[in-house]
């Protein structure tokens, strides 16, 4: 698979349109380096058929997802400093996937977030503050969990730590980039579970179920303690 350097215009943000949630939650809520040593993004791009793995099967896919072109980073990362000062001072270089995404909070706020993900980590960055958040080794991640349904929803299960709940317009490509990450990093494939009910550790002692059920004019999602 060919690698470039490339520079995307992205519009602002478009919030992923979100199915109904029944619980309480705030909307506020070689050397890839140039000459300073500043790591220099690698991203890829491809086309994501419909029977492309690991969705063969299983997944009821949207229309417009059954053929996106993968572009990667949808932020023009190399642009925004605090971002490439975030890499360097990690050590990663190849850049995969960038773009804005709703994380679900332990109390169940939805944050804005900017979700990076190298070839060895998934970053978690906050975008009002310019702050890292979160660094996850892909090697620390033993699966993704979706629902059957066309919704925005996915969990990437961490066990030495919390959960991720996320939603994205885009989650066909994350969960694709994730599997080929881990497999190209680790040389085992991370498992893509399919459930239209599943739990998540929202926090280090907060269990929670995420039930979806498909409804008249799109998917209803509910979010309870376990």
């Amino acid at each position: 698979m060919n690698r470039y350097n490339r520079r995307v215009q992205v519009p602002d943000l478009q919030l992923p349109k979100y199915d109904n949630v029944e619980e309480r939650v705030d909307r506020e809520e070689g050397d890839n380096s140039n000459n300073n040593g500043v790591p220099r993004l690698i991203t890829t791009e491809n086309n994501v058929s419909d029977d492309q793995e690991p969705f063969m099967g299983v997944k009821v896919r949207r229309k417009a997802s059954r053929h996106r072109d993968i572009k990667g980073d949808y932020l023009d990362v190399a642009s925004h400093s605090y971002l490439m000062k975030i890499l360097q001072k990690q050590g990663d270089k190849q850049v995969l996937f960038a773009d804005k995404v709703l994380k679900f909070t332990g109390s169940g706020k939805m944050k804005r977030r900017i979700l990076l993900i190298t070839d060895f980590a998934v970053y978690i960055i906050d975008p009002e503050i310019n702050a890292l958040k979160r660094r996850i080794a892909l090697a620390a991640v033993e699966k993704i969990c979706l629902s059957e349904l066309s919704d925005n929803f996915f969990a990437i299960i961490i066990p030495t730590e919390y959960d991720l709940l996320m939603a994205s317009t885009r989650k066909t490509e994350i969960v694709t980039v994730l599997v080929e990450a881990t497999k190209s990093a680790s040389d085992y494939e991370l498992e893509v579970a399919f459930s239209n009910s599943f739990e998540y550790n929202a926090d280090a002692e907060l269990v929670k179920v995420i039930e979806f059920e498909e409804v008249e004019g799109g998917v209803k999602t509910r979010i309870t303690r376990k």
